[in-house]
């Protein structure tokens, strides 16, 4: 086993997704050995198109590795991967799970690698696939220490913040308050563009202040790009905001914490997606709040 971490690693990845692409590629071009395999063979042909090594047998790619990688779209893609790892990794080898997933699933994943000599990391990222893409993505991490101080090299090349939260789901957490505070504040936005709307302000003057004013945070200013000229092509979409937001409900409901914004937020995602909106950027509530005050959503 490799004990240097700065030493090259063997590393294998495995979803290959908007997300877990351009992770792989960046932990490839820092000069790892890496393989990745995906269930959908349209990822396993593009990944191959852009120079990576795909495994044809992701269990021994597993056994070889000296770190697995994952991205997956959700809970039970991580119950199913976690036992392929406890079953086919070797001792030693550290498991960095990558996807936004519930505290339970998690910590079934690590019941299930529990007493096979892997350490197990739960590294959630905050950041969409053009953030993914340009190596800027937040790294939220918990689990063994000693393992987190090792694939640390790793994890820089994802993005410049890195955050250890503690030994278990803390991390898992930390990735649903985030999300959370995202959803809110399309919210936010829909109510307050849509009363600017009514009211019979410019759409373009209204970014300009918001841009610029106390509430110019980084995801407003982020959004302002696209949303100014009324561009609802998805970073994120209605339905997978969703996903998150039962998440966090869950999270919420598990520890009596009631969270009735978010739930409004829920069902205005909802509605978006009745309204036809499910596969645009989560924003498209923005959508919703017009309609429901007579306004037509195409300027």
């Amino acid at each position: 086993r490799r004990s240097e971490a700065n030493l090259p690693m063997k590393i294998h990845f495995t979803g290959i997704g908007k997300m877990g692409l351009p992770m792989a590629g960046h932990l490839a071009a820092a000069g790892h050995a890496l393989t990745v395999s995906d269930p959908c063979d349209e990822r396993c042909e593009l990944a191959q198109e852009q120079g990576l090594a795909v495994a044809s047998d992701a269990s021994a790619a597993m056994a070889a590795a000296d770190a697995v990688f994952s991205s997956l779209p959700h809970d039970a893609a991580l119950r199913t991967v976690a036992a392929q790892v406890a079953v086919a990794a070797r001792p030693g080898t550290i498991y960095v799970d990558t996807s936004t997933v519930s505290m339970q699933a998690s910590a079934d994943a690590a019941q299930a690698l529990e007493g096979k000599g892997l350490a197990y990391l739960r590294t959630a990222v905050s950041g969409n696939n053009k953030m993914a893409e340009a190596a800027q993505l937040t790294v939220l991490a918990s689990g063994p220490r000693t393992a987190y101080d090792q694939v640390l090299p790793l994890l820089q090349t994802l993005g410049p913040n890195h955050f250890y939260l503690g030994e278990a789901e803390q991390a898992r957490l930390m990735k649903l308050l985030v999300n959370l505070m995202i959803a809110q504040t399309s919210a936010m936005l829909a109510e307050a563009l849509t009363l600017g709307r009514k009211g019979g302000l410019d759409w373009l003057a209204m970014w300009e202040v918001l841009t610029t004013s106390a509430v110019a945070s980084p995801i407003v200013k982020a959004k302002s790009e696209q949303l100014s000229r009324r561009d609802f092509t998805p970073t994120f979409t209605v339905e997978q905001m969703i996903k998150d937001l039962d998440l966090i409900l869950a999270a919420g409901a598990a520890s009596n914490v009631p969270l009735m914004q978010t739930a409004m937020t829920q069902k205005l995602m909802h509605a978006a997606v009745v309204q036809g909106n499910g596969l645009d950027d989560y924003a498209a509530i923005i959508k919703v709040l017009e309609r429901g005050a007579g306004l037509n959503p195409k300027l």
